[in-house]
């Protein structure tokens, strides 16, 4: 079996020979420690920084370690803010903070040295002539949103592929909670309820025609993918009452029409603690979680499992905190996901980014160990 063929048929609870061992990238800086220990070539670490997942310098590292492949094999339309505003710097404070506005008009606070979230501070989106005036023009859809010559490569090469390939469906919430921030979108469901509507309406629809004409183009997709990442540890960022009524029918509309092309593997990504919208996703053709984040709260597909069913299914939940400890601790790792291997339906995989505390030899040992235990 290629490794197209192994995850369509875990996917589908069918048999396999092997389960495929798949990670989800690093980070630049455990590349650079790589590279430093010389683990891997410094021209990779750099080459990674430019041409990032799936690229020859992930290929390189990946088969250096033993995974099969990444699990972020993804292309996609432009279904978002086309053309983004201006990123740039507004200034600089005296703590060498650089307060920004990003691509997604955004006002944010970066603060020097850390590789962290930013600071909210506002939103170029300040209500409904700024909607119409800066941000309805920049989500209409123009055919130059789609990567044609792309498609047409990967169509031709279907055939003969024998990694998985996902359409990237874009985001139905993530990237309005991304223009503007989560204070803003909170308020603004209640004092303009009609403009919230027409903002999440405007960007699925917009969404729904990209993914659309990407499937015309003839690629052999292996499934599609969402990205939102509207949670935190304590649950949601959004009211999952309102999330159901006024996010969850367009996921409908992407799943009816993703099934007119054969796609059944829908997953999607979203950190926190997600198990008050789960079921909203579900219902509404979302049938795959990835990542299942172990390291925080001690996520697992097992509970989700035993409420939802197999129609769940999950990649992720791999605890990568092992790989700053021992021998010891990968062994004990890999015990703890043989159950939920044999539930079935489920691909484990580090949970986001290898971090720089990752030891690049227990790295490959949990590779090694995953090859002879799945």
């Amino acid at each position: 079996m290629n490794h197209r063929e192994r995850v369509r048929a875990v996917m589908h609870y069918e048999s396999y020979d092997r389960l495929p061992c798949v990670a989800f990238g690093y980070w630049t800086e455990t590349l650079d420690k790589w590279a430093a220990e010389g683990h891997v070539r410094r021209e990779t670490a750099e080459l990674y920084k430019t041409t990032g997942d799936n690229g020859p310098a992930d290929r390189e590292v990946m088969d250096q370690l033993g995974f099969d492949f990444s699990w972020q094999s993804c292309v996609n339309g432009r279904n978002a803010l086309f053309p983004a505003f201006e990123s740039k710097v507004l200034r600089v404070e005296k703590d060498g903070s650089r307060v920004m506005q990003d691509g997604n008009g955004h006002l944010v606070r970066v603060k020097p040295g850390l590789e962290s979230i930013p600071g909210e501070l506002g939103t170029l989106l300040t209500g409904r002539e700024a909607w119409e005036r800066e941000y309805l023009p920049r989500l209409q859809y123009s055919d130059d949103r789609i990567p044609r010559a792309l498609f047409k490569k990967l169509a031709e090469e279907s055939a003969a592929r024998e990694y998985p390939l996902w359409l990237h469906c874009g985001s139905l919430y993530g990237t309005i909670r991304d223009m503007l921030g989560v204070v803003e979108l909170s308020y603004l469901q209640v004092d303009d309820e009609d403009l919230y509507k027409e903002i999440i309406d405007t960007m699925a629809d917009l969404a729904l025609r990209v993914a659309e004409e990407s499937l015309k183009c003839g690629v052999a997709f292996d499934g599609a993918h969402f990205w939102e990442d509207i949670c935190f540890k304590n649950g949601p960022l959004v009211n999952p009452e309102v999330f159901a009524e006024y996010v969850g029918p367009h996921y409908r509309r992407f799943a009816d029409l993703l099934a007119s092309y054969g796609i059944d593997q829908i997953s999607l990504d979203c950190d926190g603690c997600i198990d008050k919208l789960l079921p909203i996703w579900l219902e509404n053709g979302v049938n795959t979680m990835f990542p299942i984040e172990v390291g925080t709260w001690g996520a697992s597909i097992a509970p989700w499992r035993a409420k939802y069913g197999r129609a769940l299914k999950g990649v992720g939940g791999m605890d990568k905190r092992v790989f700053s400890q021992d021998r010891a601790a990968v062994e004990a790792e890999i015990e703890r996901l043989k159950p939920l291997v044999d539930l079935g339906g489920y691909i484990p995989c580090p949970d986001h980014r290898i971090p720089p505390d990752a030891k690049y030899e227990l790295v490959a040992y949990y590779c090694e160990l995953f090859r002879k235990a799945f």
